[in-house]
């Protein structure tokens, strides 16, 4: 496994890479308070089974976030990451806020992309959607109560019994965030403010495999449906939803991975 960085004369973007496989996957990971380089092990664990396909690259936010930094501008940065690799006809997978962000990817560069996968993710977060979940998250970490804003953010996207057994490491988790990774939390957390892609997903020129739960408290899983909804006269876009692992199935169900890597190589000689 490779850790680096993507820099430009306006971006620093830090990165893992695994895998020795011919094609490109990207992923693009949710809202966190902490950098995807900490769990870098964790998931080219997951991800083992598709390292003889794919080399796969796990791209942050920057390092450097605006003080004001929407999903579009978001995107507009992994872009600039993605190119700076030298990727091109790429699979693109984002999860949660990643999804939203790998969205405005497969709009604004079609080409780009050649197959895509979104994860409990969805693609308009209006401001009643916003105050419910993501908005106490914010005021959290702007009191500078980490503990309550892991303990809070657990709860939303694991099922119960999960989350009760998951509390503890959330909190010893919680006490080496930083007010630096609050503040950029903060930031991007309030990027999904206002987000609404919903009459642009037409766009989105490739396969598409919508995973969602029906039991997210978070996005909700009707969000799923919106998406697809815009994408199903094709006929090359698929959705699948999963109960009882809650928001964070990405990383609970079983055969999350196994479902990903078979879309993606559908069709592949």
């Amino acid at each position: 496994m490779q850790t680096a960085t993507v820099i430009t004369d306006k971006i620093s973007m830090d990165y893992f890479k695994f895998g020795n496989g011919a094609k490109s996957l990207v992923i693009i990971p949710g809202l966190s308070a902490e950098s995807i380089l900490n769990y870098a092990d964790a998931v080219s664990a997951a991800y083992a089974s598709a390292t003889e396909d794919f080399t796969i690259y796990v791209i942050d936010r920057r390092s450097n976030v605006p003080e004001s930094y929407t999903i579009k501008d978001m995107a507009r940065d992994t872009l600039v990451a993605i190119d700076a690799l030298g990727l091109s006809e790429i699979y693109l997978f984002g999860a949660s806020q990643g999804g939203m962000i790998s969205m405005e990817i497969a709009v604004a560069r079609p080409e780009l992309v050649k197959k895509l996968i979104l994860g409990s993710t969805s693609s308009c977060f209006d401001e009643e959607h916003y105050n419910a979940t993501v908005g106490p998250w914010v005021q959290m970490a702007k009191e500078g109560r980490a503990e309550d804003l892991y303990l809070s953010f657990g709860e939303a996207l694991y099922p119960q019994a999960v989350f009760e057994q998951a509390r503890s490491v959330l909190i010893e988790s919680a006490k080496k965030i930083t007010d630096k990774d609050l503040k950029k939390f903060i930031i991007i957390a309030e990027g999904i403010r206002g987000f609404d892609l919903t009459g642009e997903i037409s766009k989105i020129a490739c396969p598409v495999l919508v995973l969602g739960a029906n039991d997210d408290n978070v996005v909700g899983g009707q969000a799923s449906h919106i998406i697809y909804d815009q994408l199903a006269g094709r006929g090359d876009c698929e959705i699948y939803m999963y109960d009882g692992f809650g928001h964070a199935v990405y990383d609970l169900a079983p055969d999350y991975r196994e479902r990903m890597l078979k879309f993606f190589l559908a069709g592949c000689q």
